[in-house]
């Protein structure tokens, strides 16, 4: 490619990316394999990485604080499965530790005993026993830690 045209379509594709990510909070993978899917060479892409880290509009520490106060504050994920997918998306220890630390102790376990409580609710009628394996089998799936799913139901009972 010819490399006035080149450096246009490096420019440009900075700008969507910077965009891309002003949007909503982006990893550096997911920038980098946006980058990528615009056939850009993998010098090209770690500096338009780099220049956007510089002018934070990527913050992977911010990106795990978000993605974690929204996953458990709207889908009432428990810890371990937010840790699961802020690990899967690449993200250091540091900031998936940063990211949990957004969930206060006793909003998790108020949030905890809440689901536990509409879930008995819901299956009245059925074997006590069954009922909690489901409720533990259901909470446990969420991503919340299965000694204290236990030790709230058992509370229950």
């Amino acid at each position: 490619m010819e490399t006035k045209n080149y450096e246009k379509v490096l420019e440009a594709a900075k700008v969507k990316a910077a965009n891309y990510c002003a949007y909503q909070e982006r990893t550096r993978q997911q920038v980098r394999d946006k980058l990528y899917a615009m056939g850009l060479r993998s010098d090209d892409v770690e500096e338009i990485l780099t220049s956007l880290i510089i002018d934070n509009f990527i913050n992977e520490e911010r990106f795990a604080r978000v993605f974690a106060s929204g996953r458990f504050r709207l889908k009432k994920w428990g810890k371990l499965k937010i840790e699961f997918f802020l690990e899967r998306l690449k993200l250091s220890e540091y900031c998936v530790k940063k990211g949990l630390e957004e969930i206060g102790e006793r909003e998790y376990a108020e949030t905890l005993k809440r689901l536990i409580e509409k879930k008995l609710e819901e299956g009245k009628g059925e074997n006590l026993y069954r009922l909690n394996r489901k409720v533990a089998d259901y909470l446990i799936n969420k991503g919340y830690e299965p000694e204290l799913v236990w030790e709230i139901l058992k509370a229950k009972m």
